[in-house]
């Protein structure tokens, strides 16, 4: 055992330096890896040279003394949502002077948020932005999310934390996930009510009914009544239950057992408790009056630029440190040094498919020059944190922005997630709309239930498409996988049968192309890169309109090109790169999940915009990180990592990487590579040399990169030989030397030899 782990282990020692020494980074340019890449938006930061901020500063300021000479009146659209919105609005309060004429129509502000009709998030929403604003429930955080992402809200008001419960992590995590930014905050007073049916005796309730948060919140008050409390998913969703028992509908029978209209109550808003018909029988039964939850308001483009002087602001930002000595201790001297006022630190851990998300999405953003082995190469700890600070003062300042330039210096991820008036004030876009609102409504009776209950997207995400894979390999049976929600088949010049029904994928054979492609609503085509022509002459063309073609190739310039020459006018073209394989998952192991893998694509020419939507969600819902990114610019930032990643896989064969009982982590990253560049075809690996001009400049540098590390293994050897003769040498010469002198000292110190003449003289003088 022992001679064989010996035996072993010292050549996956020699092969992961080899490998290393070969792929210099002359090699791999700052091209993504296959498994990193991020959109092409900029980040929502500003980032100023110096002398620019006191003009900036002076338009600003000249704009609001505009604004107080003149009437509003006579000023445009265009003008007044730059110059009005400079002038700070609190909460759903109307300004004096109107930045709309009165002949206009305001457009409506659609806001998401998350709960039921009558939850806290609503009535917080009511209290900032006022009641003309249409109100969107949606299920979950990320919904409201990418409801704003998709332009089918406005905004979204997230509770971001709670005075009692701390912060919600889950919305620090997807403000990354999604480029949106802040554009104002709110502190919310939460007040519970106890809500039950109309004219109910309030000695006759014997259940509480409510989300878990809210019954701890109200335990004294609910014991002393004697009052059992009992946890649901929401708390304007316990009083929607009440209310439907009532009325008698399906959803009434969700409550608890034992729990009925006439023994159970609901702790909810008062919101809620209108929302729903209910009487609210007390009002503020929490045991806590400090009960505050802070709120943030997201829209897609940030009011940095309308704040002023007067402004009170504060500026979020999320940033990450090297794991080093006073590393955070330097990260705040940026700002204490320059007497910047901060609010709130927090840190946050990350997973590592996310953080290796960001670090490229900053690198992309900002063009930083460095090499691939500052980006990725780093020894990361195992838990890796993100520092959530707030500053008070504002993104534009000049102090903040030499601040900001120092901590970039510090950090290789940075982002500032918005600058925004603090307390509850609204400015630029957001106040002039909610203003606009409330002056045209004036007068009038509200409703009270300003809501919109569906969005188009909900429809997409539960429509089941028709999706046929041509081809259907390792990555087309993979695919099929992902896609199992929706109806499947597939068509291969083989016989795939087999795998297709283990896959409840239905199959056709490659002679049924017509009846194949009869009712499909999308066709994905899973052929290798150079059979991608061939394939499409070998279809009916015709049969392609009106249905949507994806290629999954890992270069897209030459697929975005044959598709758009040889395709009908009526088919819409997806390009895509799903950078994600069979067998593999954001931790390298096996799995279905998709969690921070990269899925880019190009809209190319789209016109059922629903259809492709809804094509797109099944991956996004399964959290892959959607990258939306021309085709050029993807091969410009791919296509050589792809090609030296997959050149060096296909190096390491299973007889150059023994199984050792114990190994690096550096060698266990070369299996990994080998075997996920292993479970692709031949052909695939081709078409990226084929179809990348820099193929064969960077085979040409890895043949010269190789032979250079033989030369210097060559040299070193020869060094190493040279120097042993030379001290042999000098060893002989040293003991000949010493030989010599020995000799010399032997003959010095033994007495002289006596000759016969001196010999008779003695004897004849004795005699």
């Amino acid at each position: 055992m022992m001679m064989h782990f010996h035996r072993r282990l010292p050549s996956a020692i020699v092969l992961t330096v080899l490998v290393a020494s070969i792929i210099t980074t002359h090699v791999m340019s700052e091209s993504p890896s296959r498994y990193l890449t991020s959109r092409t938006k900029g980040s929502n930061s500003i980032l100023l040279p110096k002398g620019a901020l006191s003009e900036i500063r002076s338009v600003i300021e000249s704009s609001s003394t505009a604004q107080s000479q003149q009437p509003s009146s006579i000023l445009s659209s265009s003008s007044s949502s730059i110059i009005s919105s400079s002038t700070p609005l609190r909460g759903g309060a109307t300004q004096t002077s109107a930045p709309t004429t009165s002949s206009s129509v305001p457009k409506p502000i659609r806001v998401a948020f998350q709960g039921e009709a009558g939850a806290y998030s609503e009535k917080s929403l009511r209290e900032l932005l006022g009641p003309n604003v249409i109100a969107v429930p949606r299920p979950n955080f990320e919904s409201c999310y990418r409801a704003v992402a998709s332009k089918e809200c406005d905004y979204a008001l997230m509770p971001i934390e709670n005075s009692l419960g701390g912060s919600i992590h889950e919305n620090y995590d997807l403000m990354l996930r999604y480029d949106l930014t802040i554009v104002a905050e709110h502190d919310f007073r939460v007040r519970h009510c106890l809500l039950t049916k109309p004219g109910m005796d309030v000695t006759k309730i014997k259940y509480a009914i409510s989300h878990s948060q809210a019954l701890s919140q109200c335990d004294n008050y609910l014991r002393a009544r004697g009052i059992t409390p009992l946890a649901t998913y929401d708390t304007a969703g316990s009083a929607k239950m009440i209310s439907s028992a009532l009325k008698g509908d399906a959803f009434g029978r969700e409550m608890p057992e034992g729990c009925t209209p006439d023994n159970t109550a609901a702790i909810a808003s008062d919101l809620a408790g209108l929302t729903f018909g209910l009487e609210c029988k007390q009002e503020g039964i929490e045991d806590d009056d400090s009960n505050f939850t802070r709120f943030l308001l997201l829209g897609r483009n940030g009011v940095a630029q309308h704040l002023n002087k007067k402004t009170p602001c504060k500026t979020s930002l999320v940033f990450t440190l090297p794991n080093s000595a006073g590393a955070l201790y330097k990260s705040l001297a940026c700002f204490s040094l320059r007497d910047i006022d901060m609010s709130k630190i927090e840190s946050r851990p990350m997973s590592a498919a996310l953080l290796n998300y960001l670090r490229f999405k900053n690198a992309v953003t900002y063009s930083k020059q460095a090499t691939s082995s500052q980006k990725y190469g780093k020894d990361l700890p195992r838990f890796r944190y993100l520092f959530y600070l707030d500053i008070l003062s504002s993104e534009l300042d000049e102090g903040v922005q030499n601040a900001l330039h120092h901590l970039r210096e510090q950090s290789d991820y940075c982002r500032v997630l918005g600058s925004y008036p603090a307390k509850s004030r609204l400015v630029g876009p957001v106040a002039e709309a909610v203003e606009a609102l409330n002056v045209a409504n004036a007068g009038k009776p509200s409703t009270g239930d300003l809501r919109l209950k569906k969005l188009p997207s909900d429809e997409d995400e539960a429509r089941q498409l028709k999706i046929g894979l041509i081809g259907y390999g390792k990555f087309g049976n993979y695919l099929s996988q992902q896609l199992s929600q929706h109806n499947v088949r597939c068509i291969d010049t083989l016989d795939k049968s087999k795998e297709a029904e283990e896959n409840n994928v239905e199959y056709y054979p490659n002679f049924d192309m017509t009846n194949f492609l009869q009712g499909l609503d999308v066709v994905i085509i899973t052929v290798p890169m150079i059979e991608l022509e061939e394939t499409l002459e070998s279809l009916p063309v015709d049969k392609l309109r009106n249905k949507l073609v994806v290629e999954v190739c890992p270069l897209n310039v030459y697929p975005k090109t044959v598709l758009t020459r040889m395709l009908p006018s009526e088919a819409d073209i997806l390009c895509t790169n799903p950078m994600f394989s069979p067998g593999m998952n954001v931790d390298g192991q096996s799995g279905k999940s998709l969690d921070g893998l990269p899925f880019v694509y190009e809209k190319v020419r789209i016109r059922d915009t629903s259809r492709a939507d809804s094509f797109l969600s099944t991956f996004e819902r399964a959290r892959a990180q959607m990258v939306e990114m021309a085709s050029e610019d993807h091969d410009a930032y791919v296509a050589d990592a792809e090609f030296v990643t997959h050149l060096t896989g296909r190096l390491l064969d299973r007889n150059l990487l023994p199984v050792t009982p114990v190994s690096s982590r550096e060698y266990a990253a070369l299996c990994d590579l080998a075997d996920l560049t292993g479970n692709d075809t031949f052909d695939l690996f081709y078409g990226m040399f084929k179809f990348n001009d820099r193929a064969k400049m960077l085979l040409d540098k890895m043949r010269d990169n190789l032979a250079s590390v033989e030369r210097k293994l060559a040299a070193k050897e020869a060094y190493l030989a040279a120097s042993a003769e030379m001290k042999n040498s000098e060893r002989q010469k040293l003991l000949a030397e010493c030989k010599m002198l020995l000799m010399e000292m032997a003959r010095s110190s033994a007495p002289a030899p006596v000759t016969e003449s001196k010999k008779d003289g003695e004897d004849k003088s004795s005699s």
